[in-house]
Formats: C-alpha cells, sequence, structure tokens
C-alpha cells in the first residue's frame, strides 16, 4: 500500500460526526491559542491506550524496559477496555495501541484491534516485532489492524543489540516477512507496515544500509526518529554525530540544548490523550510513569475528565509556560525526521 493508500484508508473513517468533532477541537485550539485561556470544545480526535506495562527488551532508555516504573504493571481487562471503546467512538476515529510496554504480550490485544476495526476506528500500534510468528502475524492481518510500526534499530545483530538490549534481529525480520506474507496471501491491503529506524551513534552508520533491507523485504515505509535522551545536557554517547537525526545541538560551551524552540502551545493538549492500563488519564506519551494523572476513566467518563478543572489547569499552565513543564522540556513535538 503507499503512503497515499494509507491516507485514503485513515479518511475513510470519518464520518460526519467525527468530522464535526474535529472542526469543533481545532476552533477551540485556535482560540486558546489567541487568549492563552483554555477553551475546550469537542472530544478528543485521537486516543492512545495502553495494552501492558510489560516488555521483553531492556532499552537504556525506555522505563518500561528498565523496569523504573513507580506506577504498577499489568495487562488492560477486556471488558473495561470495550466498555472505553463505546465510550469514544462515536467522535474519536484514530486508536493508538501503544504507550509502554509490548503490546503482544497482552493476550487480548488483538481482539482489542478487532472490536475497534469493528467500530470503524482507525487502528495502529507499535511492536519491536518478537511476536510476529506465523500464527500472530496472520492474526494481525485477520484483526483489521491498520498501522502496523515495526522497530529495526540496526541492520546487523551487533548494532541492533546495542539499543535493543535482549534482543534478536532475526525475529525482527522474520516477523516482518511473515507479515508481508500474511497481507499477500490474504489480498490484503492493511496493515500499513513502517520500519521505524531510532537513530542513535551506535548505529547511524547504518541509515543508507536500513533503507535497503526495508526495500528488500517489501515494507510500505521507512521513518528515521530522532532518540529521547534523557540525560543530554553534558553530553551522552546515544546523541548521533549526524545533526540531522538528532534532537540537540551542542552549543559552544560544549554542552547540549534541545534544537526545538519552546512554543507555548501544544496540539495534542486538544486533540488526544493517554489512557493507562489501569485506567488513569494522562496528558500525552512523554508522561511515561504517568505523573501527571488528570482523571481516572474507572470512575468517571472521558468526557467529564477531559473538561474538567485538572485538565484545564494543566492546559492554561502550557500556554503560559511551557517551560515550567517538566514532560515538556525534552519534548520531541516535529522532530521525526522522514526520508
Amino acid at each position: 500500500m503507499s503512503l497515499f493508500g494509507e491516507n485514503i484508508s485513515l479518511i475513510r473513517k470519518l464520518n460526519w460526526q467525527r468530522m464535526t468533532n474535529i472542526i469543533r477541537v481545532r476552533r477551540s485550539f485556535y482560540r486558546s491559542k489567541r487568549t492563552k485561556h483554555p477553551v475546550v470544545q469537542g472530544f478528543p480526535i485521537s486516543l492512545t491506550i495502553e495494552p501492558t506495562t510489560a516488555c521483553n527488551l531492556g532499552c537504556p532508555e525506555c522505563p518500561s524496559g528498565l523496569k523504573q516504573f513507580t506506577r504498577p504493571e499489568g495487562n488492560i481487562k477486556p471488558e473495561f477496555y470495550q466498555k472505553i471503546i463505546d465510550q469514544v467512538y462515536m467522535r474519536t476515529f484514530y486508536l493508538n495501541f501503544y504507550f509502554q510496554g509490548e503490546p503482544y504480550i497482552n493476550p487480548g490485544f488483538l481482539d482489542m484491534v478487532r472490536y475497534a476495526n469493528n467500530k470503524k476506528m482507525y487502528t495502529a500500534t507499535s511492536t519491536n516485532a518478537h511476536f510476529l510468528n506465523d500464527k500472530n502475524a496472520r492474526a494481525t492481518v485477520e484483526s483489521g489492524l491498520d498501522r502496523l510500526t515495526i522497530s529495526i534499530d540496526g541492520t546487523t545483530q551487533e548494532t541492533y543489540e546495542s539499543y535493543r538490549k535482549h534482543g534478536d534481529l532475526s525475529k525482527v525480520i522474520e516477523g516482518t516477512k511473515n507479515i508481508i506474507n500474511w497481507k499477500k496471501e490474504l489480498k490484503s491491503r492493511s496493515p500499513y507496515v513502517i520500519f521505524q529506524f531510532l537513530v542513535v551513534q551506535p548505529n547511524q552508520h547504518q541509515i543508507e544500509e536500513a533503507k535497503q533491507l526495508a526495500r528488500e523485504l517489501g515494507v510500505d515505509e521507512i521513518r528515521f526518529k530522532t532518540a529521547q535522551v534523557y540525560d543530554y545536557q553534558n553530553g551522552n554517547p546515544l546523541i548521533p554525530t549526524i545533526e540531522q537525526y538528532s534532537r540537540y545541538k551542542k552549543q559552544a560551551d560544549g554542552t547540549y540544548k534541545l534544537k526545538n524552540k519552546m512554543l507555548n502551545e501544544c496540539w495534542r493538549m486538544w486533540s488526544s490523550c493517554v489512557i493507562t492500563w489501569d485506567g488513569k488519564v494522562v496528558p500525552c506519551c512523554f508522561d511515561k510513569d504517568a505523573q501527571h494523572q488528570l482523571g481516572d476513566i474507572q470512575n468517571t467518563p472521558l468526557q467529564e475528565i477531559w473538561q474538567n478543572e485538572a485538565y484545564n489547569q494543566f492546559r492554561k499552565a502550557l500556554l503560559t509556560n511551557r517551560q515550567g513543564i517538566d514532560i515538556c522540556r525534552n519534548c520531541t513535538e516535529g522532530t521525526k525526521v522522514w526520508e
């Protein structure tokens, strides 16, 4: 499937109610930017739901892989998940099954995809591909999943595992082949398969090789993503030396700063939110340990949480002093590199 074809698939998920919601959300966002006061109309256009916090890898910049969460680990329960979807599907049309953890570890993950697909929601996930055996690959294609992002991060085992600790590149390649084969076998246009290459200094020399591997395997697209590094101010061996692929810029005194200009605005706070496996609502995917909990969907409908005082106070802080919000200081809005 081409990128154009994927965009058509996305557009087909829209109906009058969802389109009206998008218009209301965009209108309220621009009004909030202008007035510096949060105006909230509509409902989240997109939603991130966390299938699990568990992961089979131990990546050095990931709190899930490093087991550094202060919040409890677990899998979202099927009945609870369905209640969330039933609340949102009339207006929310984009559903991302990924926050922390490896989605396929949750045994009910593909049932979750099917449920959302039956509600005509656009579904996407990101995986390390270690669980894409022949059976799971077929089930993935049959589930109706619209987009599958596969983390590749290296073209040799040595380079791959320098970041993807405990990972096996041969499983990633095998899993990718399984997905591509079942798409052909079942004559399915979905999922749209993206290779995501997280560029760090140890793998930056394999960027061209990654492009070639993507062509050979027949994935739909390859994307190169800049890496978030927690301790970057004094340099870090993960920061690429190719500035195009770095979130950070070296200054005259040898320290590093985030390249992005920190504007007092964020579209995500008006268009989307994140729900953890146990129902906590947090502002975005940068709140990995759910420190900024704005509500609990187990006790309160999302519509009420979306417009509550805590959420609007967070939006107000962002509109007036985004630099003062810890999870915003290393934000990557606009730092993906597409080729």
